[in-house]
Parts: structure tokens; C-alpha cells; sequence
């Protein structure tokens, strides 16, 4: 009996606070997402591992922030960049460019243009993201709802950890005529 509270209390107590401990990083701090397509790309790649923050605070994120989300409408956790904040007036035009209020953005992180254009009035408390690889992304432009209820936002991608040769904080290169 003795063996046996031994064990109990040098291993599975140990055992059992680690998960716990886990569980609540993984719920409240940050988690880490492997990304399925090329949509980011050149920011992403396909099967990067990203370290990824909790936003709590909605009024913390900002135009260029790369964001984890869920999109109810397809039913997945997708990671975009962040192009529309509630109440912008977004608009995509035929040749790539982008204007936000009216307002073109240098956005040198693009490298594939292209993409469906379109305007958008983001509606209050939902976001509106794009991917950087606009001629490969089925984007908020494609959506049959092309806005993300805050609700839905997870967080903000932080640092590829994997693969070991791209492993460091994400270069979001943030469109920084927005920010105040």
C-alpha cells in the first residue's frame, strides 16, 4: 500500500496538474494551428505550424493583424489577415488595389495579386479578412457571408514554430497608415 501512494503522489499527481496546467494555456493564453493551404503565402507557408495568442479584447486587433477565426459558413478555423475592422468601407478593385476608407494601402507584403473585386461596408462587430496570397485564396470576397462576427475570433497568429528553419516571430509587415 505504501508502494502505492508513492506512486500515486510522485507520478500521477504530477501527471494530472501538468494536463490541467495545459488545458487552461491551451483554453486562455495560446494554442498552435498547422496551416492547410497557400493562402498566406509568401507570409505562411503551407504546413507551417503558428504559435497563436488568445485575443480577448476585440478592440485590440488592427488592420494587417494575421488572425485565427472561425468561419461558421464553412464550418473551419481559417487564418487570414485582417483587411476590415467594423464600420471600414473596403474596396477591392480590378487591378488588386485595395482602399479602406476611401483610402489606398501599400501593401508590399501581397506578392500574387488577383482575386475577385468587390466593395464592402463591414458591418458593427464583424471583421472582414482576406488572404496575402490573393490569387489563391478563397477569401471573404468568395463567402456567401464575407464578414466574421467577433464572436468568432480566436487569435492572432504570433510565431512559426515549425518548420525549425522558418521558426520566429511573424513578419506581418501591418498596414500602419491605419493604425492610431
Amino acid at each position: 500500500m505504501e508502494t502505492f501512494k508513492k506512486i500515486f503522489k510522485d507520478w500521477v499527481v504530477p501527471i494530472i496538474a501538468a494536463v490541467i496546467i495545459a488545458f487552461i494555456i491551451n483554453k486562455l493564453i495560446f494554442f498552435n494551428v498547422t496551416v492547410p493551404t497557400g493562402s498566406m503565402l509568401p507570409t505562411i507557408n503551407l504546413k507551417d505550424k503558428i504559435l497563436v495568442t488568445r485575443v480577448h479584447n476585440k478592440d485590440n486587433l488592427r488592420h494587417g493583424d494575421v488572425v485565427v477565426f472561425h468561419s461558421e459558413e464553412l464550418d473551419e478555423d481559417l487564418i487570414k489577415r485582417l483587411i476590415g475592422l467594423p464600420n471600414d468601407e473596403v474596396e477591392i478593385k480590378e487591378d488588386g488595389s485595395l482602399y479602406i476608407n476611401d483610402q489606398k494601402i501599400d501593401e508590399s507584403y501581397i506578392v500574387y495579386h488577383g482575386g475577385r473585386p468587390g466593395r464592402f461596408k463591414v458591418p458593427e462587430d464583424s471583421y472582414f479578412f482576406m488572404g496575402d496570397n490573393r490569387a489563391n485564396s478563397l477569401d471573404a470576397r468568395y463567402w456567401e457571408n464575407p464578414y466574421i462576427h467577433k464572436k468568432n475570433i480566436m487569435g492572432k497568429a504570433r510565431i512559426i514554430i515549425s518548420p525549425f528553419s522558418r521558426f520566429g516571430r511573424l513578419k506581418l509587415d501591418p498596414l500602419e497608415d491605419l493604425k492610431n
